[in-house]
């Protein structure tokens, strides 16, 4: 199992795609594994290096003690591009992936060379919002949130013509460690990245799903209004659009990366 000690933790990694090839650097949403990326890995590793990996406290990645910050998981992913020898990349990132590919374009700019955000926020939520999640999760464990967290994800029609993808995420999220989620909430929590990311200058798609209640339409708007230069895209979907419209999103993101 390939792991690597990246910014303190062991993270669970996976490349795909020809060695040669430029690396494309993917981040996921909160609660979910790299497998969640699997519509688009085999386009995508066509003409890149895939570099997938499990988030702090998620999958087959270390869990360590919480809280945790926007800034550790940022840490953590330049930690693991410098474990394996990666300098540059393209980023594509969704939910809290997004979040971390904002932070990385603020902070890291030089590694940065085009930047997706998919169904993310600059800001998200509030603390009383979180810190009723946290406390259900540690409470009642995973499955205290995961029915509600399926219907923000994808749409009632999706949930009805497409069992099998859904009930690949739903296994995903029960079996995502409480307290690694938990830590992660609390990163989401304290994040305001709204001011910092007009200092982004790296090429930027924003994605939005038309029907996502958890960060919708108007999120995106704004990151891409605060994004010199930056260009939306709306699909059809939820907030796992990569799930939901993957043809589409699968096409939008490529043609954005091979400019």
């Amino acid at each position: 199992m390939p792991l690597v000690v990246a910014n303190g933790a062991r993270l669970f990694y996976r490349l795909d795609g020809p060695l040669e090839a430029p690396v494309l650097l993917l981040s996921n949403s909160l609660g979910t594994q790299l497998e969640m990326w699997d519509s688009q890995l085999p386009d995508f590793a066509a003409r890149f290096r895939v570099l997938r990996y499990d988030s702090r406290g998620h999958g087959r990645s270390e869990v360590l003690p919480g809280p945790y910050r926007i800034t550790d998981l940022g840490r953590d992913a330049l930690a693991l591009l410098d474990a394996l020898g990666v300098g540059g990349v393209r980023f594509c990132g969704l939910s809290m992936g997004g979040m971390v590919g904002m932070w990385l374009g603020t902070h890291a700019p030089e590694r940065i060379e085009r930047l997706v955000l998919c169904n993310t926020s600059a800001q998200i939520g509030t603390p009383e919002l979180w810190n009723s999640r946290i406390e259900l999760v540690r409470r009642g464990s995973m499955e205290a949130v995961t029915p509600a967290v399926l219907e923000r994800w994808f749409t009632s029609d999706f949930r009805s013509r497409a069992p099998q993808a859904v009930e690949k995420v739903r296994r995903m999220l029960l079996t995502t460690s409480p307290e690694g989620y938990a830590a992660c909430c609390a990163a989401l929590r304290d994040m305001d990245q709204r001011e910092a990311i007009a200092s982004i200058r790296a090429p930027t798609l924003v994605i939005a799903g038309a029907h996502d209640p958890a960060t919708p339409p108007t999120d995106a708007r704004a990151i891409a209004g605060r994004i010199p230069g930056a260009t939306l895209m709306e699909l059809e979907a939820a907030h796992l659009s990569n799930i939901e419209a993957a043809d589409q999103f699968t096409a939008t993101v490529l043609e954005f990366l091979n400019r």
